[in-house]
């Protein structure tokens, strides 16, 4: 007998991490996902990294199709890295502009002092300038090479929990069987049952004052019964029960559908309910809503 098909979660956490040469650095992606109705893809890069932000994008895509997906990318220079630019041009512009206006400040205000200047933006590069375009593309290999191991352990987290998941679903499933099965089983549902209610009800509708028409009798007849009768109901959820077992026994990305499929059962019943005339039926109908909530509630974890 062929193995069952896994159904893939949105919800699973991986990381991974590793070591650059030029700039000397170690880096860590981070990746983590949750339910979304579609892709929806947060990245967070590191300042001279944006070259990454298209490339990754595009990489996540060929991992899932559903998902709220969240990276970030941590870079830390090693220890031994001294690789620092001092822009000395602009640097020496801001002397000379502090050195014209401190005669200009009000009585108190001390002047701006060197580590003040070297502070501002742009004066000092972490050694991202001294970055030739080579470098540039063997540092973005590497991390997105790195990325690519972060996804595949996301994807294998995600794939868990699906595998997870797939006998709480089933468990879920085999109950809307039952229950329809009691449904059907139930004596109120024999078309004794509903001969007797029918007869009942028409000869309440003809006592009644003033006497109905011949024709709008007819009419309220036809109407009791087609209230009275929840058989076409349960071949519906019965139908859908196959529909939901097909879709996971194929796998895949099949949470949309199964999703849409979980409005159905509920549609059917809720008619159900509305129809039923017998407080065990009732019950049933009430038991077979909650439990389809909870099928509902699992499929929104599934891709």
């Amino acid at each position: 007998m062929a193995a069952a098909v896994s159904i893939v979660s949105m919800t699973g956490f991986a990381r991974a991490d590793g070591r650059i040469e030029r700039p000397a650095a170690t880096w860590v992606w981070e990746t983590r996902s949750v339910n979304g109705k579609g892709l929806d893809i947060r990245l967070r890069l590191p300042p001279g990294h944006d070259s990454l932000d298209l490339p990754a994008r595009q990489m996540v895509g060929g991992f899932m199709t559903r998902g709220s997906v969240n990276l970030t990318l941590t870079v830390t220079a090693a220890d031994d890295s001294s690789d620092v630019v001092v822009n000395e041009a602009l640097l020496d512009k801001l002397i000379d502009v502090t050195a014209r206006k401190t005669a200009q400040l009000p009585a108190g205000i001390a002047p701006a002092r060197l580590d003040g200047l070297l502070n501002i933006r742009g004066v000092i590069d972490s050694g991202q300038a001294a970055l030739s375009q080579d470098d540039i593309v063997a540092r973005d290999q590497a991390l997105l090479a790195g990325l690519k191991t972060a996804l595949g352990a996301l994807s294998a987290a995600r794939r868990q929990e699906g595998e997870r998941l797939r006998p709480v679903i089933d468990t879920h499933l085999a109950t809307i069987e039952r229950l329809v099965a009691a449904a059907r089983a139930n004596p109120a549902t024999t078309p004794e049952a509903i001969r007797a209610r029918l007869s009942q009800q028409i000869s309440d509708l003809m006592g009644a004052v003033p006497a109905l028409s011949p024709e709008r009798l007819h009419q309220e007849a036809a109407l009791l019964a087609v209230k009275g009768d929840i058989r076409e109901e349960l071949d519906r959820l019965t139908a859908h029960i196959a529909q939901a077992r097909d879709m996971l026994a194929k796998g895949g990305p099949c949470g949309r559908r199964l999703d849409f499929l979980s409005q159905e059962f509920n549609r059917e019943a809720n008619t159900l309910c509305s129809k039923s005339q017998d407080t065990g039926l009732t019950a049933i109908g009430l038991d077979l809503k909650a439990t389809i909530d909870q099928f509902r509630e699992q499929i929104q974890n599934i891709e």
